[in-house]
């Protein structure tokens, strides 16, 4: 087996085929009403880069709740975070190491350099300013069109009218060349047309 510690792979057979072969990583699991999950496959937190105490059964198994705390880069906004068994059997003692993700920061649309686009189906909101949790390039950016429930762009609201925004963070207001406020457009039926390069979108909402 090329995997680290072959030694204590073998040692924890001896107690259960499990313990010795079976390897932990975290999955992401979502509900919209706490009775129903969709669960994605692919790894949200894999072992990582092999190294002592990694690769095994129990490691990277995620410790219950997601916790917002205070990010260490001094001005940066909250951040969340996930901690995770280490080290496991191993050693003289498990570790227990903490991730972090930007809020609203576990999925994210994301287009290259090229380009991409992503249409909303038809929504209403209340309120006045649309923000974006967002991150791009400093040569990437977004875009957002406001269409009708048509797919027509609404006048004041078009993609020629749309103000670029590039950078990296949680909250951002959308603008348009006469301004950020789109209470006339509330209630009413709307897509939402967002244009990206070498960007990824996380969130949006209307405030």
């Amino acid at each position: 087996m090329a995997l680290p510690e072959l030694e204590h792979r073998e040692w924890r057979s001896k107690a259960n085929q499990r313990y010795g072969t079976a390897i932990t990583e975290g999955l992401l699991m979502a509900s919209r009403d706490g009775v129903t999950f969709k669960r994605w496959n692919e790894a949200f937190l894999p072992p990582g880069i092999e190294r002592e105490g990694t690769w095994n059964y129990g490691q990277q198994y995620i410790a219950w709740h997601v916790v917002e705390t205070k990010s260490a880069l001094a001005g940066a906004p909250n951040e969340l975070s996930l901690y995770a068994g280490e080290n496991y059997w191993t050693g003289t003692s498990s570790a227990l190491r903490r991730y972090t993700l930007r809020l609203d920061g576990f999925v994210s649309i994301h287009a290259p350099m090229k380009g991409g686009e992503l249409i909303t189906k038809p929504i209403t909101f209340t309120g006045k300013a649309l923000t974006m949790n967002f991150a791009s390039s400093a040569a990437g950016g977004i875009r957002i069109e406001i269409q009708g429930a048509d797919g027509k762009a609404l006048p004041g609201f078009t993609l020629a009218d749309a103000e670029p925004q590039f950078g990296d963070t949680i909250e951002r207001t959308m603008t348009w060349k006469n301004g950020s406020d789109v209470s006339s457009l509330a209630g009413k039926p709307v897509r939402l047309r967002f244009v990206l390069n070498d960007a990824d979108l996380y969130s949006f909402q209307v405030q």
